[in-house]
């Protein structure tokens, strides 16, 4: 498999990572902040569905509860492409690192690129937002 081209979208949010991570890892949360899955998510068995709009229920998968602020999801589409998502909570002094890595998929132009960087831009600032922050720190 060829290595995609990949974009680390980063949020700083003024709150223990503890608490960020308790809260991003819960996929009954997902959806109030993470738009993607804004449908809701349904258990079955170890993984989750979601409804995927047009194209269709998708599968997902999260990492299991861990010590280190991994959130990573795999995301299995209706044709069966899967999508590696990496999702990092990292402990910064008082506060912490929201870091999501995008993956260009091989169908991806520029502009759908651009478009899925700018959504997850603002997924991470409606998490902040919900952590009590409301403006990006400077």
């Amino acid at each position: 498999m060829t290595t995609m081209p990949a974009r680390i979208i980063h949020r700083t949010i003024q709150r223990d990572w503890r608490a960020v991570y308790a809260f991003a890892a819960e996929p009954e949360n997902m959806p109030l902040w993470a738009s993607g899955l804004a449908s809701g998510l349904t258990r079955d068995g170890e993984d989750w569905i979601a409804d995927g709009g047009p194209i269709g229920n998708v599968r997902v998968r999260f990492a299991p509860p861990n010590d280190f602020g991994v959130v990573d999801h795999t995301v299995t589409l209706p044709s069966g492409l899967v999508v590696e998502n990496a999702l990092r909570i990292v402990p910064n002094g008082d506060g912490c690192e929201v870091m999501f890595t995008l993956l260009r998929q091989p169908d991806m132009d520029d502009a759908a690129f651009a478009s899925d960087a700018a959504h997850v831009t603002r997924d991470l600032e409606a998490l902040a937002k919900l952590m009590g922050q409301e403006e990006t720190p400077r």
